[in-house]
């Protein structure tokens, strides 16, 4: 592959950085940047300034740089002293990017600035032979937008746990969890309308859902809401600890496990969705969020079959009837979306499958943020786009939100980096995944399974 558009990317970021007076300050040569992190072995550099919308961006670049770079969301801060940069750099490999302190949800500016920052980086080191967009969570999110947004700029992009449904889907799909658990369990909590008081509204949520755990009744519809909203039965315990995955014939596991997906552990579902979506409206201006026409019934038919079986047992155990629910739903009234909400927050990004360079995607079968059939409805989009030559997708059995071993993410870079450098994938199957990470030096042992993700129920646009 020709290497990227670097000439032309040099010359914008010059021109911006004399004309906004927002640039980092002036290299330190043709060397790099200034000496950091002195008890690397990898004798590294760094740099760090702002881009053009206030973001703070940082990289660090071994002294035996290889070429490459991996840039991330969320690397600014923190990122330099994290396990994953220290095994990066061992390796002759430089990484970097921003933060999101600035753009938050508005998830295209984030997109935007990995390709900005890493014109910064070639602006100090030069021209990256090879450049990959990573990252985790949100930044697994904006990594999958770079590949599409961003193609002549990056080679490839590795997404960690990713939001890969889009921007208007996911939220979508938190929308149905929320509003079958407020008409049948917790009555007048807020679903779109978050107060400004957030941590009340996610406290009241808890609290309900802690409640409801609490009886028979409360237990069948949990269940329900988390087959519909298509939650994983895995969660994990309050004080963070990690239980075993359920047996999927335990219906009582089953519902144990998403209960805590939904109100256990450091980053419940239902809290997450209090704090984002209260960001989301404030950047899109409105509601981007529906229901309308969405058939409750059908969508439990086309849950996760081993979850809609304990729903089905719990429901009997409890002495309700399933039905009476599942109508009760179908006649509550719906929520209606801003149609400019909708369109501001679809800029957001939706994933088109059009990709033009390789993606490899890692997801954890337990992720309660980043729900794993999201997984289904990106693969499905790249097939129908013809691009399924360009992606491969792959899973580790961990409970929680972006619970990768270092090693595990290194794994899916290595693989990455292997890719690229003899044009053809090197296997991507779970025993060859653990034999990379193992020789990567695991700890805990790692955990890649093979695993096909259940149909998401909620694509956009379908």
């Amino acid at each position: 592959m020709i290497r990227r558009k670097a000439t032309v990317c040099l010359a914008i970021a010059v021109a911006t950085a004399v004309g906004s007076g927002t640039a980092a300050a002036a290299p330190a040569g043709p060397s790099g940047g200034t000496p950091c992190l002195p008890e690397s072995p990898a004798r590294p550099t760094c740099i760090s300034g702002t881009l053009d919308d206030g973001t703070p961006y940082e990289f660090v670049v071994p002294a035996d740089w290889n070429g490459t770079v991996v840039v991330a969301l969320d690397f600014a801060g923190s990122g330099r002293n994290e396990p994953l940069t220290a095994r990066l750099l061992a390796d002759g490999v430089a990484r970097g990017g921003t933060s999101r302190a600035i753009t938050g949800w508005d998830i295209r500016s984030a997109i935007d600035n990995q390709a900005e920052a890493l014109t910064r980086f070639e602006q100090t080191y030069g021209p990256a032979r090879k450049a990959i967009a990573s990252g985790n969570s949100m930044g697994g999110f904006v990594a999958a937008g770079v590949a599409q947004v961003h193609p002549d700029a990056f080679d490839a992009a590795v997404p960690m746990c990713g939001g890969l449904g889009g921007s208007v889907a996911q939220w979508n799909q938190k929308l149905d969890t929320l509003f079958v658990l407020e008409r049948l369990i917790a009555p007048g909590l807020p679903v779109i309308d978050i107060p400004e008081d957030v941590e009340s509204a996610r406290k009241a949520w808890i609290d309900a859902l802690a409640a409801a755990q609490q009886t028979p009744e409360g237990r069948a519809r949990i269940a329900l809401a988390a087959a519909i909203g298509q939650l994983p039965a895995w969660g994990r315990n309050p004080d963070g600890s990690t239980p075993p995955p359920p047996d999927s014939g335990d219906a009582d596991a089953l519902e144990r496990g998403a209960y805590l997906a939904l109100a256990g552990g450091p980053l419940p579902y239902v809290g997450q969705a209090m704090s984002s979506r209260r960001q989301i409206m404030a950047v899109v201006g409105g509601n981007p969020s529906w229901n309308t026409g969405v058939d409750y019934t059908r969508q439990l038919r086309l849950a996760d079959p081993a979850l809609r079986r304990a729903v089905g047992e719990l429901y009997k155990a409890a002495g309700l009837e399933l039905g009476a629910d599942l109508r009760k739903l179908a006649a509550a009234p719906r929520i209606a979306a801003d149609p400019e909400a909708v369109k501001r927050f679809s800029r957001g990004i939706v994933l088109d499958g059009e990709l033009r360079i390789p993606v490899l995607t890692l997801s954890g079968t337990g992720d309660q943020i980043s729900t794993v059939a999201q997984q289904q409805s990106y693969g499905e989009k790249v097939r129908r786009a013809g691009a399924n030559p360009l992606l491969r997708q792959t899973y580790t059995e961990t409970v929680g939100h972006c619970d990768f071993s270092p090693a595990e993410q290194q794994a899916a870079l290595v693989t990455m980096f292997d890719r690229l450098r003899n044009g053809h994938w090197p296997a991507t199957s779970a025993a060859a995944m653990n034999a990379r990470a193992a020789a990567l030096g695991a700890g805990p042992a790692p955990r890649y399974v093979s695993f096909t993700p259940p149909r998401f129920n909620r694509p956009y646009p379908s």
